[in-house]
């Protein structure tokens, strides 16, 4: 079986580096927001070209943390998109504020910034910008709307560790940037982790104190907070592989052409890319109109493509009916009836792709 995501693999291809920092962890006796998650704090603001970085347990505290900070909560409303993981309306709930579903554009499936503009409200704070599949969304646009109305800019950069919008790192253009280490991301660890990145002094103490019970010293909340914390291990494991990202990015670009080149023509849309960005491909997304039996094709031939995302948000039993602008997103419920991800890791051998483009031609030209 060719996997769709292989975290093994990627542990493999750095083990040497992996095993002695885990090692020197080991050894050192911290084990919880210790000197490995300073060092990575530091490196990772500084790839990303912002001020300060926060290490937090997983990418759905940190946007919720994200918010919390930027003095968002009960009553607020927060414009996203129902075309992503679930994680990040979960997110928002979990600030405390209510949710708002504005529609995708059909070529990047990231938020159309015209339906974005339409669903703002006087109780609107805040736009969460998923740049999702590794794919920049319409920064300018949507950096133009946040200012027109007053509001702050959030980008989820989940699946994007290393994206470009224009010259600057995606994650150095919002307000605040929130990004998530699982196992499968670019960036990811061998457990969950997550960061909060932004060049706003303030904020990010106030991120600080919040994923720490408040705390500015021990034991004496300053602000209400939570437990949030990055452990020492997953840090210097993150470490290891940051300095590996741009590489590794570059073999996900590198296999993603690939695809494309033996692909086109085959009758399916191939992932497009918004001019004057990079995209990392976190994932390899096409579009098929006969998607479902491509799948069960692509299953047969023991090839691990997967769905990202079957369900959009708005049609998930949890938030059905409850969140505002679910009522009309025609993209989002055209994109989950015909997305398909093909195997995208930086460890895919050109056998493996070639495998997987085999057995997408097998179905395309029999169908």
């Amino acid at each position: 079986m060719i996997l769709c995501a292989n975290p093994k693999a990627q542990y493999l291809a750095h083990k040497a580096g992996i095993d002695a920092a885990i090692q020197r962890v080991l050894e050192n006796g911290r084990y919880v927001l210790g000197p490995e998650v300073a060092a990575f704090e530091a490196e990772f603001a500084a790839y990303i070209g912002a001020g300060h970085a926060v290490g937090v347990a997983n990418g759905t505290d940190a946007i919720a943390i994200a918010l919390k900070a930027l003095g968002i909560g009960p009553g607020d409303e927060v414009i996203t998109t129902a075309h992503t993981a679930v994680a990040t309306v979960a997110a928002i709930e979990l600030s405390g504020a209510s949710a708002v579903f504005a529609d995708i554009e059909r070529d990047y499936f990231t938020l159309d910034p015209a339906k974005v503009e339409q669903m703002i409200s006087p109780k609107t704070k805040a736009i969460v910008a998923v740049h999702i599949y590794g794919q920049p969304a319409a920064l300018d646009e949507l950096q133009a709307i946040a200012k027109r109305h007053g509001l702050r800019l959030v980008e989820d950069c989940a699946q994007c560790h290393g994206a470009r919008y224009g010259e600057k790192r995606l994650g150095s253009i919002g307000d605040i940037a929130c990004f998530s280490s699982y196992p499968t991301k670019n960036l990811g660890a061998l457990g969950d982790g997550g960061a909060i990145v932004t060049s706003d002094a303030e904020l990010a103490q106030r991120c600080k104190l919040i994923r720490e019970y408040g705390w500015a010293e021990r034991y004496v909340s300053h602000i209400p907070g939570q437990n949030s914390r990055l452990d020492e291990l997953q840090a210097a494991v993150l470490r290891v592989k940051l300095a590996a990202l741009d590489a590794d990015n570059q073999k996900r670009a590198d296999i993603a052409a690939r695809y494309d080149r033996a692909l086109a023509g085959a009758g399916l849309v191939l992932p497009k890319r918004r001019p004057n960005t990079s995209h990392v491909f976190h994932l390899y997304v096409l579009r098929s109109q006969k998607r479902d039996a491509l799948l069960e094709s692509l299953k047969q031939a023991e090839v691990g493509a997967l769905i990202h995302y079957p369900v959009p948000v708005h049609r998930q039993k949890a938030y059905a009916g409850r969140v505002r602008g679910g009522e009309s997103l025609p993209e989002t419920e055209r994109a989950a009836l015909e997305v398909l991800s093909l195997p995208m890791y930086p460890e895919l051998t050109n056998d493996e792709v070639d495998r997987v483009v085999s057995a997408v031609k097998r179905f395309t030209e029999s169908a």
